[in-house]
């Protein structure tokens, strides 16, 4: 089932547009949702594993590949209806994504990547009741 990507709000301004150098492309992500984590695919044909960066900084989560045009430059086709470039993507993330776990996998031109949501936590001072008998059991 496909998901949303819950929006936080934020106190950054709107609108402005920032310049890279070159010529990026939008990717294609398809995202879905799980009880544990929030799944992302993102096509980006031609680049490779080590040239994929993720970060996450202030709730925005961006994901950049590279891809080397060294291949290209010595062609000149008549046509051609594939361009190539870099792309560039950004989401918000929810304030439940655990961005210390967010793990990336870069498989024939597709990066998943998996958001795990941060678990439960446990208010301090309480333990289950199955701690407590192995508590009793070493006393």
């Amino acid at each position: 089932m496909a998901a949303r990507l819950p929006r936080r709000r934020s106190s950054r301004s709107r609108g402005q547009e920032k310049t890279r150098a070159g010529r990026y492309f939008l990717p294609t992500v398809d995202i879905y949702e799980f009880a544990d984590s929030i799944k992302l695919w993102v096509d980006m044909p031609g680049v490779k594993e080590s040239d994929v960066v993720v970060t996450h900084k202030d709730g925005v989560l961006t994901i950049t590949g590279t891809v080397s045009t060294e291949a290209y430059e010595k062609l000149a086709p008549l046509y051609t209806e594939y361009n190539v470039g870099s792309y560039f993507r950004q989401f918000e993330l929810n304030e439940d994504v655990d961005d210390k776990q967010i793990a990336a996998l870069m498989k024939n031109g597709v990066l998943e990547l998996t958001l795990p949501r941060v678990s439960a936590r446990s208010p301090a001072g309480l333990r289950s009741k199955r701690a407590d008998r192995r508590t009793e059991d070493l006393e």
